[in-house]
Protein backbone atom coordinates (compact mmCIF):
# COMPACT_ATOMS: atom_id res chain seq x y z
CA UNK A 1 0.00 0.00 0.00
CA UNK A 2 1.09 3.52 -1.05
CA UNK A 3 1.22 6.74 0.67
CA UNK A 4 0.01 10.13 -0.87
CA UNK A 5 2.18 12.68 0.59
CA UNK A 6 2.06 16.48 0.59
CA UNK A 7 4.36 19.17 1.50
CA UNK A 8 3.27 22.66 2.19
CA UNK A 9 5.80 25.06 0.74
CA UNK A 10 7.78 24.48 -1.97
CA UNK A 11 10.82 26.11 -1.17
CA UNK A 12 14.76 24.75 -0.53
CA UNK A 13 13.48 22.62 2.80
CA UNK A 14 10.19 21.68 1.42
CA UNK A 15 11.31 20.42 -1.97
CA UNK A 16 14.22 18.45 0.14
CA UNK A 17 11.35 16.71 2.08
CA UNK A 18 9.66 16.04 -0.94
CA UNK A 19 12.70 14.38 -2.48
CA UNK A 20 12.62 12.07 0.24
CA UNK A 21 8.96 11.55 0.79
CA UNK A 22 9.07 10.59 -3.04
CA UNK A 23 12.15 8.36 -2.39
CA UNK A 24 11.89 6.51 1.05
CA UNK A 25 8.13 6.67 2.08
CA UNK A 26 6.35 4.30 -0.18
CA UNK A 27 4.64 6.62 -1.75
CA UNK A 28 1.90 7.24 -4.86
CA UNK A 29 2.44 10.42 -4.88
CA UNK A 30 3.81 13.79 -3.82
CA UNK A 31 1.89 16.82 -3.46
CA UNK A 32 3.60 20.46 -2.95
CA UNK A 33 1.44 22.96 -2.86
CA UNK A 34 2.88 26.83 -2.57
CA UNK A 35 0.87 30.26 -2.66
CA UNK A 36 3.32 30.50 -5.90
CA UNK A 37 2.19 28.14 -8.67
CA UNK A 38 5.85 28.83 -10.37
CA UNK A 39 7.63 27.56 -6.77
CA UNK A 40 5.29 24.82 -6.89
CA UNK A 41 6.33 23.54 -10.32
CA UNK A 42 9.94 24.63 -9.90
CA UNK A 43 9.66 22.29 -6.90
CA UNK A 44 8.16 19.41 -8.39
CA UNK A 45 9.98 19.65 -11.73
CA UNK A 46 13.46 19.50 -9.16
CA UNK A 47 12.29 16.13 -7.29
CA UNK A 48 11.12 14.20 -10.31
CA UNK A 49 14.10 15.23 -12.46
CA UNK A 50 15.91 13.81 -9.26
CA UNK A 51 14.44 10.48 -9.48
CA UNK A 52 13.61 10.09 -12.72
CA UNK A 53 9.51 9.80 -12.97
CA UNK A 54 6.46 11.81 -12.42
CA UNK A 55 5.91 10.94 -9.14
CA UNK A 56 5.57 14.91 -7.67
CA UNK A 57 2.56 17.28 -8.15
CA UNK A 58 2.19 20.64 -8.24
CA UNK A 59 -0.52 22.78 -6.61
CA UNK A 60 -1.41 26.35 -5.68
CA UNK A 61 -2.83 26.83 -2.09
CA UNK A 62 -2.93 29.38 0.38
CA UNK A 63 -2.68 27.91 3.42
CA UNK A 64 -4.50 31.14 5.26
CA UNK A 65 -7.79 29.58 2.77
CA UNK A 66 -8.84 27.23 5.32
CA UNK A 67 -11.78 25.54 2.82
CA UNK A 68 -9.05 24.76 0.46
CA UNK A 69 -6.62 23.99 2.83
CA UNK A 70 -8.84 21.44 4.14
CA UNK A 71 -10.65 20.50 0.73
CA UNK A 72 -6.43 19.75 -0.06
CA UNK A 73 -5.60 17.96 2.82
CA UNK A 74 -8.60 15.75 2.43
CA UNK A 75 -6.62 13.70 0.28
CA UNK A 76 -3.30 13.47 2.14
CA UNK A 77 -2.16 10.71 4.20
CA UNK A 78 0.58 12.38 5.75
CA UNK A 79 2.29 15.97 5.29
CA UNK A 80 4.96 18.55 6.17
CA UNK A 81 4.09 22.06 6.94
CA UNK A 82 7.43 24.08 5.73
CA UNK A 83 6.05 27.61 5.93
CA UNK A 84 6.61 30.18 8.16
CA UNK A 85 5.90 28.96 11.43
CA UNK A 86 2.64 31.68 12.28
CA UNK A 87 0.73 29.89 10.19
CA UNK A 88 1.04 26.56 11.64
CA UNK A 89 -1.73 26.24 14.15
CA UNK A 90 -4.31 26.75 11.44
CA UNK A 91 -3.18 24.40 9.62
CA UNK A 92 -2.77 22.02 12.70
CA UNK A 93 -6.50 22.63 12.97
CA UNK A 94 -7.53 21.92 9.47
CA UNK A 95 -5.40 18.81 9.37
CA UNK A 96 -7.77 17.07 12.00
CA UNK A 97 -10.92 18.29 10.37
CA UNK A 98 -9.62 16.06 7.46
CA UNK A 99 -7.81 13.54 9.53
CA UNK A 100 -3.82 14.01 7.84
CA UNK A 101 -1.43 13.38 9.90
CA UNK A 102 1.03 16.00 10.19
CA UNK A 103 4.40 17.11 11.54
CA UNK A 104 6.02 20.92 11.01
CA UNK A 105 9.48 22.65 10.46
CA UNK A 106 8.35 24.78 13.64
CA UNK A 107 9.87 27.88 14.79
CA UNK A 108 8.38 29.28 17.80
CA UNK A 109 8.01 27.11 21.13
CA UNK A 110 4.89 29.60 22.41
CA UNK A 111 3.09 28.61 18.94
CA UNK A 112 3.84 24.78 19.49
CA UNK A 113 2.36 24.78 23.16
CA UNK A 114 -0.66 25.87 21.69
CA UNK A 115 -0.62 23.20 18.87
CA UNK A 116 -0.46 20.53 21.80
CA UNK A 117 -3.47 21.75 23.03
CA UNK A 118 -5.40 20.33 20.31
CA UNK A 119 -3.79 16.69 21.67
CA UNK A 120 -7.33 15.13 22.39
CA UNK A 121 -9.05 16.54 19.31
CA UNK A 122 -6.28 14.69 16.88
CA UNK A 123 -6.29 11.47 19.00
CA UNK A 124 -10.22 11.69 18.36
CA UNK A 125 -9.24 12.13 14.61
CA UNK A 126 -7.02 9.12 15.12
CA UNK A 127 -4.12 11.15 13.55
CA UNK A 128 -0.30 12.05 14.88
CA UNK A 129 0.58 16.03 15.44
CA UNK A 130 4.32 16.60 15.53
CA UNK A 131 5.57 20.40 15.48
CA UNK A 132 9.19 21.33 15.27
CA UNK A 133 10.60 18.64 13.39
CA UNK A 134 13.55 20.82 11.92
CA UNK A 135 17.13 20.68 12.82
CA UNK A 136 17.02 21.91 15.81
CA UNK A 137 14.66 21.64 17.33
CA UNK A 138 13.77 18.27 15.99
CA UNK A 139 16.53 16.34 14.41
CA UNK A 140 18.54 17.70 17.39
CA UNK A 141 16.00 16.86 19.92
CA UNK A 142 15.75 13.01 18.71
CA UNK A 143 19.53 12.67 18.82
CA UNK A 144 18.90 14.18 22.55
CA UNK A 145 17.11 11.41 23.28
CA UNK A 146 18.88 8.58 21.63
CA UNK A 147 21.97 9.70 23.47
CA UNK A 148 20.37 9.42 27.08
CA UNK A 149 19.00 6.46 26.68
CA UNK A 150 22.61 5.21 25.82
CA UNK A 151 23.40 5.73 30.04
CA UNK A 152 21.48 4.34 32.78
CA UNK A 153 20.48 7.42 34.51
CA UNK A 154 21.17 10.69 32.40
CA UNK A 155 21.64 13.84 34.57
CA UNK A 156 22.91 16.36 32.54
CA UNK A 157 22.54 16.96 28.56
CA UNK A 158 24.29 19.68 26.43
CA UNK A 159 24.04 20.26 22.82
CA UNK A 160 25.95 22.35 20.33
CA UNK A 161 24.76 22.71 16.61
CA UNK A 162 25.18 25.03 13.83
CA UNK A 163 24.97 25.50 9.93
CA UNK A 164 28.03 26.84 8.38
CA UNK A 165 29.61 27.21 5.29
CA UNK A 166 32.51 25.36 4.23
CA UNK A 167 34.44 27.75 2.69
CA UNK A 168 33.70 31.07 5.05
CA UNK A 169 34.50 34.27 3.29
CA UNK A 170 35.07 37.49 4.82
CA UNK A 171 33.36 39.90 6.28
CA UNK A 172 30.66 37.41 7.19
CA UNK A 173 31.86 33.95 7.41
CA UNK A 174 28.23 32.74 6.78
CA UNK A 175 26.09 31.67 4.66
CA UNK A 176 21.73 31.47 5.27
CA UNK A 177 20.74 28.18 3.87
CA UNK A 178 17.00 29.13 5.41
CA UNK A 179 14.88 31.89 5.59
CA UNK A 180 16.33 35.03 7.32
CA UNK A 181 12.96 35.29 9.46
CA UNK A 182 13.89 32.18 11.22
CA UNK A 183 17.72 33.13 11.54
CA UNK A 184 16.72 36.69 13.25
CA UNK A 185 14.11 34.65 15.71
CA UNK A 186 16.26 32.39 17.03
CA UNK A 187 18.87 35.18 17.69
CA UNK A 188 16.50 37.24 19.69
CA UNK A 189 14.86 36.82 23.23
CA UNK A 190 15.91 33.53 25.35
CA UNK A 191 16.29 30.39 25.43
CA UNK A 192 14.70 27.86 27.49
CA UNK A 193 17.27 25.38 29.49
CA UNK A 194 16.93 22.96 32.63
CA UNK A 195 19.05 23.89 35.54
CA UNK A 196 18.85 22.03 39.05
CA UNK A 197 16.08 20.34 37.46
CA UNK A 198 14.13 23.11 37.10
CA UNK A 199 13.09 25.57 33.40
CA UNK A 200 14.78 28.80 33.69
CA UNK A 201 15.39 31.83 31.07
CA UNK A 202 18.26 32.76 29.34
CA UNK A 203 19.01 35.66 27.49
CA UNK A 204 20.54 35.28 23.93
CA UNK A 205 23.76 36.45 22.90
CA UNK A 206 25.63 36.53 26.57
CA UNK A 207 29.02 36.96 26.40
CA UNK A 208 29.27 35.18 29.76
CA UNK A 209 27.84 31.93 27.87
CA UNK A 210 30.46 32.19 25.12
CA UNK A 211 32.58 29.70 24.89
CA UNK A 212 35.12 27.84 21.89
CA UNK A 213 34.35 24.54 20.45
CA UNK A 214 37.03 21.98 19.03
CA UNK A 215 36.00 19.95 16.25
CA UNK A 216 38.28 17.51 13.51
CA UNK A 217 39.74 19.10 10.37
CA UNK A 218 39.32 20.24 8.73
CA UNK A 219 36.54 22.05 10.58
CA UNK A 220 38.86 23.50 13.56
CA UNK A 221 37.82 25.84 16.11
CA UNK A 222 34.56 27.14 16.44
CA UNK A 223 32.36 29.77 18.66
CA UNK A 224 29.15 28.55 20.79
CA UNK A 225 26.55 31.01 22.22
CA UNK A 226 22.93 30.79 23.66
CA UNK A 227 20.26 31.76 21.06
CA UNK A 228 16.36 31.03 21.57
CA UNK A 229 13.94 28.06 19.97
CA UNK A 230 16.90 24.88 20.42
CA UNK A 231 15.50 23.07 22.37
CA UNK A 232 11.34 23.41 22.00
CA UNK A 233 9.36 21.88 24.88
CA UNK A 234 11.92 19.36 25.87
CA UNK A 235 13.00 21.69 29.29
CA UNK A 236 9.26 21.11 30.57
CA UNK A 237 8.97 17.46 29.81
CA UNK A 238 12.27 16.64 31.03
CA UNK A 239 11.64 19.16 34.07
CA UNK A 240 12.43 17.25 37.52
CA UNK A 241 13.92 14.62 35.68
CA UNK A 242 17.51 15.86 34.05
CA UNK A 243 19.31 18.37 36.04
CA UNK A 244 20.87 20.30 33.27
CA UNK A 245 19.85 20.77 29.83
CA UNK A 246 21.92 23.54 27.44
CA UNK A 247 21.44 24.38 23.87
CA UNK A 248 24.41 26.25 22.20
CA UNK A 249 24.97 27.38 18.53
CA UNK A 250 27.83 27.16 16.57
CA UNK A 251 29.24 29.63 14.22
CA UNK A 252 32.54 30.72 12.78
CA UNK A 253 34.77 33.19 15.15
CA UNK A 254 33.88 36.68 14.12
CA UNK A 255 29.99 36.26 14.11
CA UNK A 256 28.83 36.29 17.70
CA UNK A 257 30.28 39.45 18.11
CA UNK A 258 28.88 40.93 14.23
CA UNK A 259 25.31 39.89 15.43
CA UNK A 260 26.00 41.54 19.25
CA UNK A 261 26.74 44.56 17.92
CA UNK A 262 23.44 44.51 15.27
CA UNK A 263 21.35 43.55 18.17
CA UNK A 264 23.05 45.96 20.36
CA UNK A 265 21.90 48.91 17.90
CA UNK A 266 18.29 47.78 17.73
CA UNK A 267 18.63 45.80 14.29
CA UNK A 268 16.58 42.71 15.73
CA UNK A 269 13.62 45.11 17.22
CA UNK A 270 10.30 44.12 15.40
CA UNK A 271 8.42 47.21 16.80
CA UNK A 272 8.36 50.15 14.31
CA UNK A 273 9.96 52.97 14.60
CA UNK A 274 9.21 56.52 12.67
CA UNK A 275 11.89 57.42 10.42
CA UNK A 276 10.81 60.83 8.41
CA UNK A 277 7.20 60.06 8.72
CA UNK A 278 7.30 56.45 7.80
CA UNK A 279 6.95 53.53 10.61
CA UNK A 280 9.23 50.81 9.91
CA UNK A 281 10.47 47.78 11.66
CA UNK A 282 13.94 47.83 12.28
CA UNK A 283 13.91 43.56 11.84
CA UNK A 284 12.20 44.22 8.57
CA UNK A 285 15.19 46.34 7.41
CA UNK A 286 17.91 43.73 8.57
CA UNK A 287 16.20 41.67 6.49
CA UNK A 288 16.22 43.70 3.67
CA UNK A 289 19.80 44.53 3.82
CA UNK A 290 21.27 41.16 4.94
CA UNK A 291 19.88 38.58 3.11
CA UNK A 292 20.72 39.21 0.03
CA UNK A 293 24.42 39.54 1.09
CA UNK A 294 24.05 36.18 3.30
CA UNK A 295 21.99 34.11 1.53
CA UNK A 296 23.51 30.76 -0.08
CA UNK A 297 24.27 30.76 -3.61
CA UNK A 298 23.85 27.67 -5.67
CA UNK A 299 27.49 26.44 -5.61
CA UNK A 300 27.77 27.36 -2.00
CA UNK A 301 28.76 24.66 0.19
CA UNK A 302 27.56 23.72 3.81
CA UNK A 303 28.37 22.05 6.75
CA UNK A 304 26.10 21.08 9.60
CA UNK A 305 27.02 19.53 12.97
CA UNK A 306 25.04 18.37 16.06
CA UNK A 307 26.89 17.26 18.64
CA UNK A 308 25.21 15.74 22.11
CA UNK A 309 26.91 15.30 25.28
CA UNK A 310 25.41 13.53 27.90
CA UNK A 311 26.54 12.84 31.63
CA UNK A 312 24.90 10.72 34.09
CA UNK A 313 25.74 7.09 34.84
CA UNK A 314 25.62 3.64 33.43
CA UNK A 315 26.65 -0.01 34.98
CA UNK A 316 26.78 2.43 38.07
CA UNK A 317 29.25 4.18 36.96
CA UNK A 318 29.94 7.76 36.30
CA UNK A 319 29.74 8.10 32.65
CA UNK A 320 28.99 9.89 29.36
CA UNK A 321 27.13 9.65 26.10
CA UNK A 322 28.67 11.40 22.95
CA UNK A 323 26.86 11.51 20.12
CA UNK A 324 27.32 13.37 17.14
CA UNK A 325 26.30 14.22 13.49
CA UNK A 326 28.55 16.25 10.67
CA UNK A 327 26.86 16.22 7.38
CA UNK A 328 28.12 17.89 4.05
CA UNK A 329 26.65 19.17 1.30
CA UNK A 330 25.27 16.78 -1.34
CA UNK A 331 27.23 16.72 -4.75
CA UNK A 332 25.26 14.24 -6.48
CA UNK A 333 21.47 15.78 -5.85
CA UNK A 334 22.74 19.52 -4.94
CA UNK A 335 20.63 19.60 -1.88
CA UNK A 336 22.94 21.32 1.46
CA UNK A 337 23.60 19.96 4.84
CA UNK A 338 20.82 21.92 6.20
CA UNK A 339 18.23 20.72 3.67
CA UNK A 340 19.44 16.89 4.53
CA UNK A 341 19.73 17.67 8.32
CA UNK A 342 15.72 19.95 8.07
CA UNK A 343 13.57 18.66 5.19
CA UNK A 344 14.71 15.12 5.64
CA UNK A 345 13.76 15.29 9.23
CA UNK A 346 10.67 16.70 8.67
CA UNK A 347 10.14 14.01 5.63
CA UNK A 348 11.36 10.88 8.16
CA UNK A 349 8.59 12.34 10.79
CA UNK A 350 5.89 12.39 8.07
CA UNK A 351 7.00 8.72 6.99
CA UNK A 352 6.77 7.52 10.56
CA UNK A 353 3.52 9.31 11.11
CA UNK A 354 1.56 7.91 7.67
CA UNK A 355 2.56 4.80 8.75
CA UNK A 356 1.64 4.50 12.40
CA UNK A 357 5.38 4.65 14.01
CA UNK A 358 4.66 7.64 16.07
CA UNK A 359 2.70 8.23 18.95
CA UNK A 360 -1.28 9.62 18.31
CA UNK A 361 -2.32 12.88 19.08
CA UNK A 362 -0.48 16.11 19.17
CA UNK A 363 2.93 15.67 20.78
CA UNK A 364 6.35 17.03 20.95
CA UNK A 365 9.21 15.46 19.39
CA UNK A 366 10.63 13.73 22.45
CA UNK A 367 7.45 11.83 23.48
CA UNK A 368 5.95 11.40 19.96
CA UNK A 369 8.89 10.18 18.03
CA UNK A 370 10.77 6.80 18.73
CA UNK A 371 14.59 8.09 18.71
CA UNK A 372 15.82 4.71 17.87
CA UNK A 373 13.75 4.14 15.09
CA UNK A 374 14.63 7.37 13.45
CA UNK A 375 18.44 7.20 13.88
CA UNK A 376 18.51 4.18 12.13
CA UNK A 377 16.25 6.02 9.26
CA UNK A 378 19.19 9.04 9.46
CA UNK A 379 21.77 6.25 8.60
CA UNK A 380 19.45 5.48 6.06
CA UNK A 381 19.80 8.02 4.29
CA UNK A 382 23.73 8.26 4.62
CA UNK A 383 23.68 10.82 7.21
CA UNK A 384 26.38 9.45 9.64
CA UNK A 385 25.38 9.65 13.44
CA UNK A 386 28.53 8.54 15.52
CA UNK A 387 27.91 7.17 18.96
CA UNK A 388 30.21 6.85 21.95
CA UNK A 389 29.90 5.62 25.67
CA UNK A 390 32.65 6.56 27.93
CA UNK A 391 33.34 5.24 31.62
CA UNK A 392 34.58 8.48 33.66
CA UNK A 393 37.05 8.25 36.39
Amino acid sequence: MGYVYAVLGGGRQGTAAAYDMAKSGDADAVLIADISWENAVKSCDRVNALLNKKIAQPFKLDVTDRKSLQNFLNEVDSFLSAVPYWYNLKITEAAIEAKANMCDLGGNTELVKEQLKLDEKAKEAGIAVIPDCGQVPGMGTSLVVYAMSLLDKPEEVYMWDGGIPQNPVPPFNYILTFNIAGLTNEYYGTAKFLKDYKVVEVPTFREEDYELVSFPEPIGELEAFVTSGGTSTAPWTFEGKIKTFINKTLRHKGHFVQWKTLMDFGFLEEEPIEIRGVKISPREVLHALAEPKLKAKEKDKDIVIVRVKVLGEKDGKKAEALVEVIDYYDEETGFTAMNRTTGWDGSIVAIMNAKGITKRGVNPVEIGVPADVFVEELKKRGINVSEKVSYLT
